[in-house]
């Protein structure tokens, strides 16, 4: 066994989370993540609000359009970063060193390898999928644009998820910080220059967010292997191990199939939301760009209990896990509860940020009041998940991918249908499965 390097200056932002009190370590962990993906966000806003002031609620709808389908192809490498995260706070926790530097070279090829191949069918295949998807015909040529353009990018954004999820496992949740929020500022410039002043509609946002994320992602890898000690790999920890490679596939699987899932379910809901014409395409796409930023606390929150928990399974403190579930739940309740007095009270003021269209407005406002509701399910589930993530039980996931999709495909469709509910069924579905899914996340960490 290889001990691990010393922890010096130029390894501090590498946290220890097995020992210590589990709330502390779980906020300083998630704060900063936190702010990570509020900046993150922030540019998938300044996305959606200068397409939507600027160009037209056609484009905005455009980009909307296209959401779930990123979700979907992004699901593939996104759940091999995390399942590469995994395995390496698990060996960090055991204080295996090796082991920790020979995953993270072998995840570099797996996630090259899987951005090459979701670049090739995200460019090749995205007026066909949309087409299946019933995109309306005044958004279809817009969002076949913007999915083309922004499938560039995804070699760049697979490489950054990957730095990042490898940092966090070692308890950085500091350097993926610094990089979100330079990929944040320089996207929105980006934005604001090839849409209001070179006018290039949805094709000059797809450009900046593939520029930002590759200097974002190139940027961060610099900066890791100058300042920890983990990244500067030799030639002996790029040769394939296939013991470590069995273990990423074993944990990062489940999580990809799970994605793929939700995301295959997401699609199958824009096919619903599609058939009800351009101004429901676009006021889904506000409620769900403002539920994604809400979401950023869940997942950070998640994200530190997927590291604290791994880091503490592979130093084989299990009543330590058991406390960091209980401290993260009640935060996650506690947020779920305020934004829903926040959501009732002024979701008029926040609709609003991305257009003054009424009937936009009006939908928006129904959404974003109903799915609230269900927030509180939504924290369990990300608290849940990535605790059993953390364990290695990630073939739940693979449960909770399952019920998600059997929830929206199920539900969307018979709940429009119903004369009271009408387009609201899309609201109610989405906060149907997250109930659901809720439940079984806690059935699943009781047993």
């Amino acid at each position: 066994m290889e001990s691990d390097p010393i922890k010096n200056k130029e390894n501090k932002y590498i946290k220890d989370m097995t020992t210590g009190e589990p709330l502390k370590l779980l906020l300083g962990f998630a704060i900063p993540l936190l702010i990570g993906n509020f900046f993150q966000q922030a540019y998938n806003l300044a996305d959606s609000i200068i397409v939507g002031r600027y160009v037209g609620k056609i484009s905005l709808g455009a980009v909307g359009a296209t959401g779930s389908i990123m979700f979907f192809i992004n699901s593939l490498a996104i759940g091999l970063s995390v399942g590469i995260g995994i395995v390496v706070a698990q060996f960090f926790g055991a204080k295996e060193g090796k082991e920790v530097k020979n995953t993270i070279g072998n995840g570099y090829y797996i996630i090259i390898i899987t951005a090459l191949f979701l670049t090739f069918i995200g460019f090749i295949f995205s007026g066909y999928v949309l087409n299946l998807l019933n995109t309306p015909k005044d958004t279809f040529p817009f969002a076949v644009k913007y999915l083309k353009t922004t499938s560039i990018g995804f070699i760049p954004i697979g490489f950054f998820n990957l730095l990042s999820s490898i940092l966090r496992a070692l308890g950085d949740s500091k350097t993926p910080l610094l990089f979100l929020i330079l990929a944040s500022l320089i996207n929105i410039l980006l934005d604001l220059i090839f849409v209001i002043k070179f006018k290039l509609g949805v094709i000059g946002v797809g450009i900046a967010t593939v520029v930002s994320q590759f200097i974002a992602s190139f940027l961060c890898l610099i900066y890791a292997i100058i300042n920890n000690s983990y990244f500067r790999l030799k030639n002996k920890d790029f040769i394939f191990n296939k013991n470590i490679l069995k273990k990423i596939l074993k944990v990062g699987i489940p999580v990809a199939s799970q994605s793929a899932l939700i995301s295959f379910s997401l699609i199958a809901l824009q096919k619903v939301v599609n058939s009800f014409g351009s101004d429901f395409v676009t006021s889904f796409t506000v409620v769900t760009r403002i539920e994604q930023l809400i979401q950023h606390p869940f997942l950070s929150l998640g994200a530190a209990v997927a590291t604290y928990t791994g880091q503490n399974i592979g130093a084989q403190k299990i009543e330590r896990v058991k406390l960091g579930f209980i401290r993260a739940i009640i935060c996650s309740t506690s947020f779920a509860v305020f934004i829903f007095i926040i959501f009732q009270n002024f979701a008029e003021k926040i609709v609003k940020i991305f257009g003054d269209d009424p009937i936009v407005v009006r939908y928006s406002i129904i959404g974003l009041k109903i799915t609230c509701t269900f927030y509180v399910f939504l924290g369990f589930i990300h608290v849940t998940r990535n605790v059993l993530n953390g364990a290695g039980d990630t073939y739940f996931c693979l449960v909770n991918g399952i019920v998600e999709c059997i929830g929206r495909v199920g539900f969307a469709k018979p709940l429009t249908m119903i004369p009271f509910l009408g387009l609201n069924g899309i609201w109610l579905t989405t906060g149907i499965t997250w109930l659901l899914n809720g439940i079984f996340s806690v059935i699943r960490y009781k047993q």
